[in-house]
């Protein structure tokens, strides 16, 4: 007889709520961090729901604080009766004061830009992947995509023989 398999064992492991494709396209990424996030009820219910963009989101320092600014999260109608949601609010980061230094430094000194990677859930606390990045010229994103087409086309070479 077959062993019984539990509920857990059956559901998808997939812990993403939102991913930022166009970052990779739009900017070379140097480092990555992962950030906690500072949100109200009806924010994490939205988020469980998976309504959120972070397309035109980016992470703004200001006093010492890392703050993700422009990411839309739309609110559920059934889940924000009793408070006035604001869609774009600015979040607060967690992150180590280590972390934190070396982030400032690098984007006042350095030129680098913050912007959001993923988002996604952890032991039920959403995380969000940031990444320090410089942007790409027009030359930059083409050669990129030349790049990606050549590989593509070397794998199907080498698939058919």
């Amino acid at each position: 007889m077959a062993a019984k398999k539990s509920k857990k064992d059956n559901k998808a492991t997939d812990n993403t709520i939102a991913v930022n494709r166009q970052a990779s396209h739009e900017y070379t990424i140097d480092e990555t961090f992962e950030a906690g996030l500072v949100l109200e009820g009806w924010e994490v219910k939205s988020l469980r729901d998976g309504r959120i963009q972070l397309k035109e989101s980016y992470v703004d320092i200001r006093r010492g604080e890392a703050w993700l600014c422009g990411a839309h999260v739309s609110a559920l109608l059934s889940a924000s009766t009793h408070v006035n949601p604001d869609a774009v609010r600015k979040k607060k980061l967690l992150l180590h004061r280590r972390e934190l230094n070396k982030l400032i430094g690098s984007v006042e000194r350095k030129g680098y830009t913050l912007i959001p990677l993923s988002m996604y859930w952890i032991k039920g606390r959403a995380k969000l992947k940031i990444g320090l990045a410089k942007g790409k010229k027009l030359h930059d994103k083409r050669a990129a995509a030349k790049d990606k087409d050549w590989q593509r086309d070397k794998a199907r070479i080498m698939k058919h023989g």
